[in-house]
């Protein structure tokens, strides 16, 4: 069995405070998550978990229940003090909250993405057939993951010459027009937020968690990334993750106008596949 674990706590605040993952997307009017839902069972995911928090609980229980189409699905909480806290500790505290639903291998991914049908089967297929038992990412063209106009954070990936993960690199302000001279190219590897992790994993990121929040404890919006915790781990040689390379384009909503303009993207793929 394989997880996924959907990250949908977040608080949409560029969102005009709608749950981004509910925007009619798809080309039958499907939600974002329900799309990607899909995608994953196709795939071959048999277990879904989403990690919701308290505004957007209710409505996810509301919409699939315990199951989608026959398969089940889990849900963890992630929560946050208020008194001490402006807003949830991140995704690496995202990823945590799902521990005690995890007894497997499993994949976290971003709630507000579409990632493709083709990029679930490579991670599938690497976790039924992974003798050396690592981790493993999917890197993407990074001129497929940025607009063509605006700018934009990316995590740019360094790669070891076996093909392995050896740092992720945070780099803010990408645009098109500057590529160059910021020392990449469209064919840069970019993460998108999504990983396939051992069922041991989860033991080490709870462990940075807890170091995480112990040094930050008084302060009231730092948040616990899981790349660079991820990352953290590789340079410590407890994990080793493989880049996965995949064709698939992915479609992620950030503000009210991108929800149309990724209607149309995945419309227009979806008439290219056909």
């Amino acid at each position: 069995m394989v997880s996924i674990v959907y990250m949908v706590a977040g608080l949409s605040s560029r969102f005009g405070g709608k749950i981004k993952q509910f925007a009619k997307i798809g080309p039958n009017g499907e939600s974002l998550i329900e799309l990607s839902i899909k995608q994953a069972i196709e795939a071959g995911f048999d277990k879904i978990i989403c990690v919701v928090g308290e505004k957007t609980e209710t409505p996810f229980k509301e919409m699939f229940g315990d199951n989608y189409k026959g398969t089940p699905i889990y849900y963890a909480k992630q929560s946050f003090d208020q008194e001490k806290r402006d807003k949830p500790w991140g995704t690496c505290d995202a990823a945590v909250c799902a521990k005690s639903i995890i007894d497997e291998d499993f994949v976290v991914c971003n709630g507000d993405d579409v990632y493709g049908l083709r990029t679930f089967k490579e991670l599938i297929s690497f976790a039924r057939s992974n003798p050396e038992n690592n981790c493993a990412t999917i890197g993407y063209l990074l001129g497929k993951v940025i607009p063509e106009e605006g700018t934009v954070n990316r995590g740019i990936f360094t790669k070891t010459e076996d093909g392995f993960l050896a740092k992720i690199d945070e780099t803010l302000n990408i645009s098109k027009a500057k590529l160059s001279e910021m020392g990449l190219t469209e064919n840069s590897l970019s993460s998108q937020n999504i990983f396939f992790l051992k069922k041991e994993v989860m033991k080490m990121l709870e462990e940075k968690l807890i170091q995480f929040k112990e040094v930050n404890r008084d302060d009231r919006t730092v948040e616990c990334y899981l790349p660079k915790e991820l990352s953290n781990l590789i340079n410590e040689k407890k994990i080793k993750i493989k880049i996965l390379k995949t064709e698939d384009e992915c479609y992620g909503i950030t503000n009210p106008a991108d929800e149309e303009i990724v209607r149309k993207q995945i419309a227009l793929a979806q008439h290219r596949e056909n």
